[in-house]
């Protein structure tokens, strides 16, 4: 039984707000790090999942685990509304930055839904990543997102998205972010590092061809994973997904760092 508890650490992020992380810390020398990143409105805890994740992939490998919240989110400081790819993107660099200043081993940054599109961008641009899989990621969120805009009053700079938990608010600068960012051209980038892209064949939130042109925008080595019968959440068949990111993890690992900048 794995009794290793995660420990509360705290950074800033580029506007100086404080962002809320847990780390669980591996056996593997030297210390390597895999960073978990949640999906839009969620949490680095997952409901508990994500955790329960962490300490399976890092009991069968060694590696360190590091999960947190977007500014916005869970017990980081910030606004909802006032999330935008940028700023995750800018969120997620310095979580990298955090673990490359204390441990010589390398980064791997996995990312959910609209977590494994934040990671696919910030690793296009950031090689001290040696490697990225996405569970369920959107391959053109500006789409995705426009689609659920139910519109904003003509006195508020806020929009109304119709997401499956109800609907929420955001300010408009989310969609103009949206489009500064190619999500194929990015995935395009990440080779010669690993990409693994992971997708339920049944989700309804996002629809499995995302992941199929994800795979087909990037470049070898890559590996395209479809879970039967999983929805958006991985509520059916989680197990096999958590099979598919052990595999990712290992053949990360034994791969060269002679290309890493």
């Amino acid at each position: 039984m794995d009794n290793r508890v995660y420990a509360q650490i705290w950074w800033k992020n580029p506007d100086g707000l404080t962002l809320s992380g847990l780390f669980l810390e591996g056996e593997k020398q030297p210390q390597s790090v895999l960073i978990i990143c949640h999906g839009f409105t969620g949490s680095k805890e997952g409901g508990g999942r994500t955790l329960e994740m962490g300490r399976f992939l890092s009991s069968k490998t060694g590696i360190s685990v590091l999960v947190f919240d977007f500014a916005g989110n869970g017990e980081s400081q910030g606004q909802f509304e006032d999330l935008t790819l940028s700023g995750q993107i800018n969120d997620l660099t310095t979580a990298v930055t955090w673990c490359r200043e204390r441990f010589p081993g390398p980064v791997l940054t996995m990312g959910r839904s609209f977590g494994g599109t934040t990671v696919i961008c910030q690793a296009a641009e950031d090689h001290r990543v040696r490697s990225v899989c996405t569970w369920a990621a959107p391959a053109r969120p500006y789409d995705l997102f426009a689609g659920l805009a139910m519109g904003s009053s003509p006195d508020s700079e806020l929009i109304s998205l119709q997401s499956p938990e109800g609907s929420l608010q955001i300010k408009g600068a989310f969609l103009d972010d949206l489009q500064k960012h190619d999500v194929l051209r990015s995935a395009g980038l990440i080779a010669p590092r690993r990409l693994m892209v992971v997708h339920g064949r049944r989700d309804e939130s996002v629809s499995p061809r995302d992941a199929e042109k994800i795979y087909a925008a990037a470049g070898e080595p890559k590996t395209l994973r479809f879970i039967p019968d999983a929805d958006h959440r991985f509520q059916v068949n989680a197990g096999l997904a958590w099979e598919a990111t052990l595999e990712w993890i290992r053949a990360a690992l034994a791969s060269p760092r002679s290309f890493q900048k």
